[in-house]
């Protein structure tokens, strides 16, 4: 169940990252709730992963998952570079994602 959690709290990080763009600092109303809602429940989930998760495991992989995903987003969203140096150094963040779950042992 820890790592369905650490999955949904990384989904839910690429939308609270996504949302702030859209809240424009918090100016938008609409989006700024969706943002805050958002991150209130991915740390919920990531905070319910890491009681049997290893700390540094579960929060390497929220943040990763975070991280490729609103990379691709904003490349498929806001029209930003998907340069092959930046998408090599994506792929990297997903091969350490892939590693960590692999070596957790849980």
């Amino acid at each position: 169940m820890a790592w369905l959690y650490l999955l949904i709290a990384g989904l839910l990080e690429i939308g609270w990252a996504i949302g702030l763009k859209y809240a424009d600092g918090f100016t938008k109303l609409w989006p700024s709730i969706f943002t805050v809602l958002t991150m209130m429940v991915s740390f919920y989930c990531l905070s319910l992963a890491v009681r049997t998760l290893p700390i540094g495991t579960g929060y390497a992989i929220w943040t990763g998952i975070g991280a490729v995903g609103t990379t691709i987003l904003g490349i498929v969203l806001f029209a930003e570079p998907a340069t092959l140096a930046r998408l090599s150094c994506i792929a990297l963040v997903l091969i350490g994602i892939i590693g960590l779950k692999l070596t957790a042992g849980h």
